[in-house]
């Protein structure tokens, strides 16, 4: 063991995120008791059966009762009505932290419920698969990843120090950010992506059903990529695009007119801007893959 110890953790949702974290805990022993709570009952018990939990229970603030750690990986929608049941429960000094894709909605649902002693560390760990449930996580699922901290002004130095030991210990890169840059970084880098999936097999779903048969037969591997993406949890996707929707239309806008330019070389045969495009986002890819996320 050499990260943060915390004496209790709670996770309030206990799917990939969440259950992937409480791996790391108990493997590198980083935790005394882990408590996990979820609303289905089928949920609660894949937590005990898998090990990534000592207690289990449907109740959030009996989950978060003497933690000193909190952490919320439920979908977005349901973080107002979690900050009401759990504020009078946090323990006096606890660390409240989330894992969601959005932040600044995160500080407006939560913040107004969370009393004065407690920590409120908002993050995104940026790391995921298209899997859900607490049988989809795994330990080395934040391995050399980004975690994306985003404090407020009057955050705790030595909370903040302590929870980036903690992501650190799971293997990511942890790095601090505006919450309101963060959105427009993840509209562009996450959120605009998974709109374009979810349009692309919206699309071939709408086809004839001859066409959309061999369409799924006849799979390339873009098509592929795209199906991966658009197989992600609905739910916590449909509360991403609420809550930062003014940053997705931006980005989608943009990738709007960006399409149209696109549109309007192959019909008039530009070979040199198609080229020119294709070469600029192929280095792209390099660099991404030189940074070692791909």
């Amino acid at each position: 063991m050499s990260g943060p110890r915390f004496e209790r953790v709670a996770f309030i949702g206990i799917g990939l995120i969440g259950s992937s974290l409480a791996r790391v805990l108990r493997r590198d022993g980083l935790a005394g008791e882990i408590v996990a709570c979820a609303r289905q009952a089928a949920t609660r018990a894949k937590a005990l059966e898998f090990g990534i939990a000592d207690r289990v229970t449907a109740d959030a603030a009996e989950a978060v009762r003497d933690a000193d750690l909190v952490v919320l990986a439920t979908p977005l929608s349901a973080y107002a009505a979690i900050g009401t049941k759990i504020a009078l429960a946090l323990r006096p000094g606890a660390i409240v932290t989330d894992v969601g894709s959005v932040k600044q909605a995160v500080i407006r649902d939560l913040l107004p419920s969370l009393p004065a002693s407690v920590h409120f560390i908002p993050g995104h760990p940026v790391a995921g698969t298209e899997h859900s449930g607490p049988e989809s996580g795994f330990a080395e699922l934040f391995r050399d990843r980004w975690c994306i901290l985003t404090p407020l002004p009057a955050t705790d130095p030595a909370a903040l120090a302590r929870l980036t030991a903690l992501w650190e210990q799971a293997g990511m890169r942890v790095v601090t950010m505006d919450p309101e840059h963060h959105d427009k970084v993840l509209a562009m880098t996450s959120h605009l992506p998974h709109v374009i999936a979810y349009t692309i097999v919206g699309t071939a779903t709408d086809l004839e059903d001859s066409l959309k048969s061999e369409v799924i037969k006849f799979s390339a591997g873009g098509f592929r990529d795209f199906t991966r993406i658009a197989g992600s949890d609905p739910v916590m996707w449909r509360d991403i695009f609420l809550n930062n929707r003014e940053a997705v239309l931006e980005m989608l806008q943009r990738f709007s007119e960006d399409l149209t330019a696109l549109q309007r070389a192959i019909r008039w045969g530009e070979g040199d801007k198609l080229e020119e495009l294709f070469s600029r986002t192929r280095a792209i890819r390099r660099s991404i893959i030189e940074a070692k996320q791909a």
